[in-house]
């Protein structure tokens, strides 16, 4: 997710890759944001402190305390603001340690970052401000839709579209794999699939119609399509998918704890 923020960053011309610092245990990850995307790096997480205003902590929710820890000595409350992109993380369990007045952001973007079409949710600690808010709102929205929420919903936001581009990468290859069944190449199947979903979400995103609106549109009495959906139907495709987007927001609070 590091790697897609800063993609979009970049790919944006909103920051110069040489004013962007990342640091990372990995010397392989290192090399990489240095190679290929032409960042500064580290491994010393307080020296990126240092040498920022605006921190994005991108690590596992179970790093998180430990990485707080380290960079608290260096954080100024009235220098730096510190956005979390780690899901479960509230913005009460960042600020702990840290030193009083510190101001965190909570974020939850998706990985289309990488294509500059990602969405992101954000929500502010008890000492973000709205120009704060203001200041991270504009580094996420140079690859994604921003909507400002309470923290309460972060974790629904982690579900729906968090994760949600799994979701869709999971229907693309089960259409890929009925596609091949019926004949096609690989590579066509996989032209076809995921063009059919682009094109179904820039209808989505441009009509503004409900999508159940727009499913009825094309789905002719005892057509094709007809008979399709009353398969997923039979086998209650809507409900296990509901479920699921469920369960990613209950782990998701899972994590946090």
């Amino acid at each position: 997710m590091a790697e897609a923020l800063v993609r979009g960053v970049l790919n944006s011309n909103a920051i110069p890759a040489s004013r962007i610092i990342a640091s990372d245990v990995s010397s392989e990850r290192r090399g990489y944001f240095k190679e290929q995307l032409g960042v500064s790096t580290t491994e010393d997480n307080a020296a990126v402190v240092a040498a920022s205003d605006i921190l994005v902590l991108c690590v596992k929710p179970q790093q998180v305390d430990d990485v707080l820890k380290q960079i608290a000595p260096a954080l100024k409350a009235e220098r730096h603001i510190l956005s979390s992109i780690c899901a479960g993380v509230t913005t009460a369990r960042l600020e702990k340690p840290l030193p009083a007045g510190a101001r965190t952001i909570r974020v939850m973007p998706n990985t289309p970052m990488l294509v500059g079409l990602g969405a992101s949710c954000l929500c502010a600690g008890k000492n973000a401000g709205d120009a704060d808010m203001g200041v991270i709102e504009a580094l996420f929205s140079s690859a994604s839709l921003t909507l400002r929420v309470e923290e309460k919903m972060m974790d629904a936001v982690t579900g729906l579209s968090g994760s949600g581009p799994a979701y869709l990468f999971y229907l693309v290859e089960a259409m890929v794999d009925a596609g091949i069944a019926e004949g096609f190449s690989r590579e066509d199947a996989t032209l076809l699939a995921s063009r059919t979903v682009l094109g179904a979400a820039k209808m989505l995103e441009e009509t503004k119609l409900p999508p159940e609106e727009l499913r009825k549109r094309v789905t002719s009495p005892n057509g094709t399509t007809q008979a399709a959906v009353e398969r997923l139907d039979a086998d209650a495709v809507k409900t296990k998918l509901t479920l699921a987007v469920r369960r990613a927001a209950e782990r998701s609070r899972e994590l946090g704890k």
